[in-house]
């Protein structure tokens, strides 16, 4: 509300805030009953002020109030307080800043199961005795034909395997003397080895050794047992393919 006093040439103001007086000399004047409350109010919110501001920049950005969210210009920045150092960043205002979450390491490929190891060749060790009579005649080293059919069967089981080694042994009765003896059983062990040879196996995998009469498995002083001491003994030695 505004009045004029004519008298003292002032205008009175009147209204929620108070009463001010305009006087003649041109200045304003406020009754000591208005002013003090708003005096004392302003000191308050300069207070208040204080303890907020010292708050919004305890992590280093100015914030709206405390724990308030963080004061950003029309660009979206944040702003920093004076004391703010690259060690006080937080995401959402400097992302590049902040520490970057480890990448997970990638586990490793699951290891291939081990190869089983190839099983060993089994070893084939075989023993044929053939009877001198059935391979050769009397007093003879010339191959027959039943003892080239024997041979026959014996060349393709060599064949069948890996062969190592053939061992063939002669071996006579005691007729003669042990020197004839022992070359002929020497003779006969040469003509097996030189037919198995045609047969396609290897001369150098087969061995021979004429033993005479020096190893007889049954009596020289019968026929029967002489038959038997005249033989030769064929070893084959290798592993299964």
């Amino acid at each position: 509300m505004q009045s004029l006093d004519s008298n003292n040439d002032s205008i009175n103001f009147s209204g929620n805030m108070g009463t001010f007086r305009k006087t003649s000399e041109g200045k304003a004047s406020m009754s000591k009953k208005t002013w003090m409350p708003l005096l004392i109010a302003a000191v308050a919110a300069l207070s208040a002020t204080s303890f907020n501001v010292a708050a919004q920049t305890v992590d280093g950005y100015w914030r709206q109030g405390v724990g308030g969210p963080v004061w950003k210009n029309p660009y979206g920045q944040c702003w920093r307080a004076g004391y703010w150092t690259p060690a006080m960043a937080i995401a959402e205002c400097d992302s590049d800043l902040t520490p970057k979450p480890s990448a997970k390491p990638v586990p490793p490929p699951p290891a291939k199961p081990a190869a089983k190891p190839k099983p060993k060749p089994k070893p084939v060790a075989e023993k044929v005795t053939l009877a001198a009579d059935v391979l050769f005649d009397f007093d003879k080293s010339v191959l027959k034909n039943e003892g080239k059919n024997k041979l026959d069967d014996l060349a393709s089981k060599v064949k069948a395997i890996n062969l190592e080694v053939v061992i063939a042994i002669g071996h006579t009765d005691s007729i003669g003397s042990d020197a004839y003896n022992q070359k002929l059983s020497v003779r006969r062990a040469e003509s097996v080895k030189s037919y198995l040879v045609t047969k396609g196996v290897e001369p150098n995998r087969i061995y021979t050794e004429g033993k005479g009469e020096k190893q007889p498995v049954a009596s020289n002083k019968t026929k029967d047992g002489r038959q038997k001491n005249r033989r030769v003994e064929i070893e084959v030695i290798g592993t299964r393919k």
